[in-house]
């Protein structure tokens, strides 16, 4: 799908504040209400656009720690990574789960309150399951840069 220029201003404005309203961004963008209205609801039909939600503060909610595992799987097979798929979307610890190349299988990101609460994950719920062969972990000690926003 081609962007244009004004789709991609509407899109930088709702990554920036998805609460703006339609009056909100023809303003921003010097056009009027219908043609933004029906922009907008175009980039959703069209699934540029898939879905609005709010951020939270994992620090005010309790989760102090982000930790990134490398998985090495037993085998490289597919039905060993549908397996561990299947078993990581059960775990919402793991907020991020990617399959990769290099050295190891899958990188996953997960958010936990402590170091207790992650020894916890490690040992009864990521290294029982059948798949997993090994497990490299790498502990974040200072956030510089997280974001949701896509360029554009």
């Amino acid at each position: 799908m081609a962007l244009d220029e004004t789709d991609k201003k509407i899109l930088r404005l709702l990554q920036e504040d998805a609460h703006y309203t339609l009056k909100d961004i023809a303003n921003k963008i010097n056009l009027s209400l219908t043609p933004v209205h029906d922009r907008v609801k175009r980039l959703e039909k069209e699934g540029v656009i898939e879905k609005y939600v709010s951020i939270l503060n994992k620090k005010k909610l309790g989760n102090n720690l982000t930790v990134y595992c490398q998985v090495t799987l037993t085998k490289q097979t597919y039905d060993t990574s549908e397996g561990f798929n299947q078993s990581i979307l059960n775990l919402p610890e793991v907020v991020e789960c990617n399959y990769v190349s290099g050295n190891f299988d899958y990188m996953l990101k997960i958010i936990i309150p402590d170091m207790e609460s992650y020894h916890h994950f490690h040992q009864k719920k990521l290294s029982v399951l059948p798949e997993v062969s090994l497990i490299n972990t790498v502990f974040v000690i200072s956030e510089v840069k997280s974001t949701t926003v896509l360029p554009i």
